[in-house]
């Protein structure tokens, strides 16, 4: 009999105290120069952030996530990194992203995940997370997401 793997779930109890980054492979899809899009995830907000990269050389990677830290301040607990197998959440958000980004080329009839990965981004921050009972746009600043100007005061 094989008993099942055990994971220790993450906890978090401040923003940016833990965080983790992962690469999605689109080399299949390359765009541009960009061949992957590395995934940044707040474990207490769920907020994400979505780069394309050109490489996984160290040296881009760490240029933007230095990018993202000096924004939402870096994480305070390191630790090492799980096993693929266990790591069910980050694999399922990169599926979502996967399949949003496909809905976005298909309604865009673009190609161009380099620039629809930002919306992408956009659409998995603002929408509603049953884990945190609210979007992970709402967790991080305390209201929802609005775009557009419809939703400003301005003057029609």
């Amino acid at each position: 009999m094989t008993k099942g793997v055990v994971v220790k779930p993450i906890l978090s109890t401040e923003f940016s105290s833990r965080g983790q980054f992962d690469l999605i492979d689109m080399q299949f899809m390359s765009c541009r120069t960009f061949k992957w899009i590395m995934v940044y995830l707040d474990h207490l907000t769920k907020f994400c952030v979505l780069c394309p990269l050109t490489s996984k050389r160290a040296a881009e990677v760490a240029f933007q996530l230095a990018d993202i830290f000096l924004l939402l301040g870096a994480p305070i607990v390191h630790g090492k990194s799980r096993h693929p197998q266990s790591q069910g959440s980050v694999e399922r958000a990169n599926g979502d992203i996967k399949d949003i980004l496909v809905a976005w080329m298909a309604d865009n009839n673009s190609t161009d995940w380099g620039t629809g990965i930002k919306f992408v981004q956009f659409s998995k921050n603002s929408a509603y997370h049953a884990g945190i009972k609210r979007s992970p746009y709402a967790a991080m600043f305390s209201v929802n997401a609005q775009v557009g100007l419809t939703s400003t005061s301005l003057p029609q």
